[in-house]
């Protein structure tokens, strides 16, 4: 079994992409809703955001991650504070997930801040997802709810298109679906071929 890393940044379509190759059969560990089942399930994890962020990190109905973004989202070391307590945990729980699925030809990583996080040493590919800047902005806007300025303000964390390019196995330009639909048909062919030489 190979071992896939799906990134890109707020708005590149990578949770599209993923869902399309899990279309196609391929499991796919999404480190996003896993820190987030973390954060509020994992004993460890959740004293170590109380004593970093303070008991309004929960309310009633778990994690209040509201409160929780707008502490970290506008301060590079809060935010660098509360990675420091995720990433290990999720990385962790990504390795008793692959040997659930050891079965499988290929698995997928999915994570915004693949290269950031270090997730890419849990991987053995890297592919990114781009698309133009305004794309982004437009598309997270409209499924957030987020202002132009918040999404931004979001992006300034994270790597640069270009950088993801540089750095990445693999890019998709993502634009329009009928062409992404192929693009995934390709990859899934690319991916199936590497396990089989490995």
């Amino acid at each position: 079994m190979i071992r896939v890393g799906v990134t890109g940044g707020i708005g590149s379509g990578k949770t599209t992409v993923c869902r399309i190759f899990a279309e196609r059969g391929v499991a796919v560990y999404d480190t996003d809703s896993h820190a987030k089942a973390l954060m509020s399930s994992d004993p460890e994890v959740r004293a170590r955001i109380i004593g970093a962020f303070g008991a309004r990190s929960f309310n009633a109905e778990g994690l209040d991650r509201a409160y929780l973004a707008s502490v970290v989202f506008a301060d590079a070391e809060r935010l660098a504070t509360l990675n420091s307590i995720v990433h290990p945990a999720v990385k962790a729980d990504f390795r008793r997930w692959c040997v659930e699925h050891a079965g499988e030809e290929y698995v997928m990583l999915e994570s915004a801040i693949l290269f950031e996080a270090g997730f890419e040493h849990e991987v053995d590919l890297t592919l990114a997802v781009v698309a133009p800047r305004e794309l982004r902005i437009e598309r997270t806007c409209r499924r957030s709810g987020l202002t132009v300025a918040e999404v931004e303000n979001r992006m300034a964390n994270q790597m640069s298109d270009e950088h993801l390019r540089a750095l990445a196995d693999y890019t998709i330009e993502n634009v329009s679906l009928d062409a992404l639909r192929g693009d995934v048909e390709s990859f899934d062919r690319i991916f199936r071929d590497e396990a089989h030489r490995k």
